[in-house]
Parts: C-alpha cells; structure tokens; sequence
C-alpha cells in the first residue's frame, strides 16, 4: 500500500474522545477543508458507534460553514435510533463550538429482496485513460503560476472525457470518471464505505457546470457544496475501479443540481449520491 493511501486512511479515521465524540484533523491543502472529507470522517465516526454486523445504506448531509483545514474537527454522534433492523445516527462536525456540517447516516442489517439496477453505460477502459495526477501534473509544467502540481495521489481518478477547465465550453451535463483507491483496503466494507463518501465529492459539484462556460478553478464563480446524499446499494471495493457516473438535470436560483453513480467495471451499480450546490457568478 502506498504512503499517500496509508496518510489518507489515518486521516478519514477519527479519533475517539468518548463513546460518542471523535476528533478529525485536515491537510495544510485546500485553503478550506474538503467536504469529501468531512463526509467520510463523520461516517467513520458513526460507524464506530454501530454493530459492524449493520453497513451504512444511505447518508444525508448539509454543509453549513467552510471548514478550517488549521483546527481540529469535533464530530458528535447522536444515537437516536437503535432498532430490530435499522438503526440511524445524526452526526454534527464543529470548529469552535460552531457547527460546520451535519448528517443523518442510517444502517442496515443484510436481508434478501426484490433487486434491480439501471445498466452502466459503455464507456472506455481505465487503462489507457490519463489520470488527474498525470493531466494537472502537465498543466501546472504548461502554466506554471496559474495551476498547481498535485502533491499526493491516494485516489487514481481518470476522465472518461476530460474537460478543458483553463477554457471550458458548454457541454452535455453528462460526464464520466473511474475511481480507485491506490492500496489494498483489506475486506472490510466499512472502509470501503468510508472511501466512496470521500471519494463521491469529487466531481460532483462540477456536472452542474458542465452546461455554462465555467469550471471550478473560475475566480469569477463562487462554488460550494450545500448538502450531500449517497446510498449505499450493496458491497464493493473501493480499492478496484469504479466508473462514478454523473449528471446534472437542472440549475437554477443560484444553485445546481447533480446526480452520480458507482458501478463495478462488471456493470453493478452500487451506490447513488446527489448534491445541491452554490454557483453563484460575482457580478463585480
């Protein structure tokens, strides 16, 4: 397993304070802290609260305040529901006492049902494909002072179709990206849980911008994630490729709309997010 997976892991764990309060910390980078990774810490902090024989199957969150990458995160866990199949947990992240996010993460034991699933759309292999490290590696080296070289690569992320963000143009909202994490994760479907919800932000807020000549590196353009929802369908590894299917269907007031979907490469959808998202274009 690679140092930047391991590093990854220990951050998205939290630590324990009491039997329901946890602790995270943040990288130096981004300016505010990614709201991919609150959503992962505040599912780990619930699950460690939840019999492991019970997985998360749906997760819905607000984003209420940037975060601050230099402090400390504090996540509480409210056990309000611990019933004969389900049993639900509400999760608030706070920066000095302030609350910053809050969620409502819901569990369920396995039983058998009626399924069906949508069929994943054809799409190239990963392999071929450039990878965000290897293209914003090429950008910062093509213009150097406007973009900045990644430094770490714990998720492999690879555009189907990658878009032009130094020159957007309005598009389909419709894009489609695989999705790894570079490390063996081991077998527990928790971990795998915790790295899809971090994964799941990624990208997300950007389908709703596909349709209008910005891109999320626009100073122009005011962009933050509002809330969140991802449901869990059934086990995956999140250590094998995904292809994350996204969409937009509206924008609209201020705000944008958008759709995903995780499937295996062998065409199982496994889990759906959905996300409202300020965009808002500075008029000064």
């Amino acid at each position: 397993m690679s140092s930047d997976i391991e590093k990854l892991i220990n951050r998205l764990e939290v630590k324990k304070l009491d039997k329901y309060l946890f602790s995270g910390l943040s990288p130096k980078r981004p300016a505010r802290v990614f709201g991919g990774q609150v959503l992962a810490q505040a599912l780990n902090a619930a699950i460690r609260t939840v019999d492991s024989s019970r997985l998360a199957h749906s997760m819905h969150a607000y984003f209420l305040r940037p975060g601050d990458p230099s402090k400390q995160i504090i996540y509480h866990v409210d056990p309000i529901r611990d019933g004969k199949s389900f049993t639900t947990r509400n999760v608030t992240a706070k920066q000095d006492g302030i609350a910053i996010f809050s969620s409502s993460i819901s569990f369920h034991m396995e039983e058998a049902g009626l399924a069906h699933h949508m069929p994943m759309p054809e799409v190239p292999p990963p392999e071929g494909l450039e990878s965000d490290f290897e293209r914003w590696t090429r950008l910062a080296q093509e213009h150097p002072g406007k973009i900045d070289s990644p430094r770490t690569e714990a998720i492999e992320r690879k555009a189907v179709q990658p878009r032009d963000y130094l020159n957007p143009q309005p598009q389909e909202p419709e894009r489609q990206l695989w999705f790894r994490a570079l490390g063996d994760l081991g077998d527990d479907p928790r971990l795998h849980q915790t790295l899809l919800a971090f994964m799941s932000d990624y990208a997300l807020l950007g389908a709703a911008l596909l349709p209008h000549p910005y891109s999320g590196i626009e100073k122009e353009l005011q962009s933050a994630s509002l809330d969140h929802a991802i449901w869990f369908h059934r086990p995956f590894r999140a250590d094998e490729h995904l292809l994350y299917c996204l969409d937009s269907p509206v924008s609209g007031g201020g705000r944008g709309f958008s759709r995903g979907s995780f499937y295996t490469r062998d065409g199982l959808l496994v889990a759906s997010t959905a996300q409202e998202s300020l965009q808002r274009v500075r008029q000064d």
